[in-house]
């Protein structure tokens, strides 16, 4: 596919996910972008999205975290300042369809799409991901120099993680469409040349930690342990400030009854991969419609996710929004294809039990009628 560079996304996933660096000349033809820089600063003056703002003066770097005004903007000098804007994904069609064009890896591991809008001379200084990214340029041209890290040394009077012993190995100067694929680990630098803008489509990778945690919390709300702790025959203890041993047995001994199955960890998965960033939050429908109108506007117009709607499935379970349900088996097929697609079009065969589904989502906001392009 040309968004690879002619390679296969099987090629691709053997020979470069995770392994090495490969750029990519011209992935998109004609890219000009999802979003204009008035746009850009109109997204970094709201509270409900994630931006920052990376300077560099007089040698040192300095951070600030968004909201930002129009008058904060207008005040940034002309050179050496960097814009940040995460999930882009989740306020435009066009740059949710960009992130879709990656799909060839599983929905669960794709993250978000940022975008970096940087004056000459900008950039966040050389530095290194723990997970995989594609570095998409948009209008403008940006120079990357990378290289791995051996002994990474991060500066500390720096507010981000900024190496400090950074040897490039490979410089490159990317121009509209041009594509950088870095692996977890690979340490980067890009430098605006112009007023320019970057997409970085980035990927989940919880660490163990994390999942571990997480899977814990998921079992707390399913355990159901009956009786309390006894102790009956119990003697005179010699220290009253010493934890009895009885009582360390019984709490090893009911700790050992914990028993999960491999079901348990995909419907945790599922659900905690599907679940919305802390920040989301979904408009519901102004004039809802009825049910009986519902169904027939989705049969003339279509359906489609709401941009902020995470669904993923496993076997006839699926998962919207951190919730899960075991589908009818007729329905898996049109679910299925809800969930790739992210949308139904108008003429699909939409069942009544899909539809009777389906409504309680578009109350919820989850769900939308009609084509994200009109």
């Amino acid at each position: 596919m040309q968004l690879l560079g002619g390679l296969s996304g099987k090629t691709f996933l053997s020979q470069f996910w995770q392994k090495k660096p490969l750029l990519i000349r011209n992935a998109i033809s004609n890219f000009k972008g999802v979003v204009q820089a008035p746009e850009l600063f109109a997204l970094s003056s709201r509270d409900d999205i994630e931006s920052r703002l990376v300077c560099r003066r007089r040698g040192g770097w300095h951070m600030q975290q968004g909201p930002f005004s129009r008058t904060q903007i207008a005040r940034l000098p002309k050179s050496g300042w960097t814009l940040l804007v995460q999930g882009l994904n989740l306020e435009l069609p066009e740059a949710d369809a960009l992130l879709r064009r990656f799909r060839f890896l599983p929905y669960a591991r794709l993250d978000d799409v940022m975008v970096s809008y940087a004056v000459a001379g900008g950039g966040v200084g050389p530095h290194f991901d723990s997970y995989d990214v594609f570095l998409l340029q948009g209008a403008g041209r940006r120079r990357w120099s990378i290289g791995r890290p051996r002994k990474p040394e991060l500066d500390p009077k720096a507010p981000l993680k900024i190496l400090r012993n950074f040897r490039p190995e490979k410089e490159w100067l990317l121009e509209p469409g041009d594509m950088l694929y870095l692996p977890p680990g690979w340490a980067h630098d890009g430098v605006a040349l112009e007023p320019c803008f970057t997409y970085s489509i980035g990927f989940r990778a919880p660490s163990l930690q994390e999942t571990a945690r997480e899977f814990l919390d998921f079992l707390q709300e399913r355990l159901a342990f009956e009786g309390l702790y006894a102790d009956r025959g119990m003697k005179p203890q010699r220290h009253a400030a010493q934890i009895p041993e009885k009582m360390v047995r019984q709490a090893a001994a009911t700790a050992g009854r914990i028993r999960w199955r491999k079901l348990d960890v995909a419907h945790f998965l599922g659900e905690y991969l599907s679940t919305p960033k802390p920040q989301v939050v979904f408009a519901r429908p102004g004039n809802p419609k009825s049910p009986a109108k519902f169904a027939a506007l989705c049969r003339a117009r279509g359906v489609r996710l709401d941009l902020r709607t995470g669904m993923l499935f496993r076997d006839r379970d699926f998962f919207v929004n951190g919730e899960r349900f075991a589908s009818p088996g007729h329905l898996r097929s049109r679910l299925a294809r809800l969930a790739d697609e992210r949308n139904l079009p108008a003429g699909t065969r939409l069942s009544r039990q899909l539809l009777r589904l389906l409504h309680p989502w578009y109350l919820a906001g989850w769900l939308r009628i009609g084509h994200p392009h009109g």
